[in-house]
């Protein structure tokens, strides 16, 4: 029997995938697991409606609004639906250039961000607004994907932008400054993996079995198992020095930063992205996204409604 064949869309590469590929735990499962970097969130959707991805690892900001909201970048909406959490950022911060010397100086200059109207862009909006700096202080221009805006910000190509998932590190140890963490706005959900709502049994099954392997890595990890392994991996796949990559490890533990080893879709951080969609890009269709999760996260990934309220 052949392995069943899983394209997966990335930003920066997976250190959940590659170490659950190399413990040999895909194989195992008779899935052969292909993942690709994409060059922007609206290229990413684009490439999972036309079905060039089976999945994607992404922002659950992006699945909200390709779900539900009609000023998406791609003008249309998209049965997606999230399979599991991830992580709460992974370190992601507010970023300045080497040659910007102090967050006032990203007065009337560049803030890159990966898609104007998207959650990362809006977390840039809110941690720049928490220093006295607004919409219009500074121009916004898209440059895509986590790690092409790094480049940028290392090259002085931009005056600032967020940066997580160890290319804030990376920033970092080229001169950058990290100024301040989403974890300054409220609690965050970075990563989800999501899909195309389908409806095929076989397939869900699938994308079953991947995501349990995923979560399982993230619970060794959590427990302490793998430090040595994700270390290198860290090193070899984020191109972080040891020093970078042993801080990296750290992000991945910590409970406001790190991996979600049960892969539960807490209502409290999506409250606070419909909070920044509200006060960034407000839209009358927010309003009844808070009622409407069940039909965008799959029942075992969502946190029941009496644990929390979502507002």
């Amino acid at each position: 029997m052949h392995d069943v064949q899983l394209h997966v869309g990335t930003f920066t590469p997976s250190l959940l995938i590659h170490l659950a590929r190399n413990a040999g735990s895909l194989r195992r499962a008779g899935i052969d697991v292909r993942e690709s970097l994409v060059s922007s969130s609206p290229a990413q959707f684009r490439s999972l409606e036309a079905g060039e991805f089976d999945l994607v690892a992404t922002s659950p900001d992006n699945v909200l609004a390709y779900r539900f909201l009609s000023q998406n970048p791609l003008g249309r909406n998209l049965p997606v639906e999230i399979l599991a959490a991830v992580d709460r950022g992974l370190g992601l911060s507010l970023c300045l250039a080497p040659s910007v010397r102090a967050v006032g100086e990203v007065r009337g200059k560049v803030l890159s961000v990966d898609a104007s109207k998207s959650g990362f862009a809006f977390v840039a909006y809110a941690l720049l607004d928490r220093a006295d700096l607004h919409p219009g202080d500074y121009a916004v221009e898209e440059l895509g994907s986590t790690p092409r805006r790094a480049s940028a910000l290392i090259d002085n190509g931009c005056a600032a932008t967020v940066l997580n998932a160890g290319n804030e590190l990376r920033a970092e140890g080229a001169g950058c400054t990290i100024l301040s963490s989403v974890a300054d706005i409220g609690p965050y959900l970075g990563t989800v993996i999501a899909g195309m709502a389908v409806g095929d049994p076989v397939v869900d099954d699938t994308r079953r079995r991947f995501v349990d392997l995923l979560l399982e890595t993230a619970r060794e990890i959590v427990a302490g198992e793998r430090e040595a392994e994700v270390i290198e991996a860290a090193m070899s796949l984020l191109n972080l020095t040891e020093t970078e990559a042993q801080a990296h490890y750290a992000c991945l533990l910590a409970p406001t930063t790190g991996l979600i080893p049960d892969g539960i879709v807490d209502r409290a951080p999506i409250s606070t992205l419909l909070d920044l969609r509200r006060k960034y890009m407000p839209t009358l269709e927010l309003d009844s996204i808070a009622d409407s999760l069940a039909t965008m996260v799959i029942d075992r990934a969502l946190e029941p409604p009496s644990a929390s309220s979502c507002g």
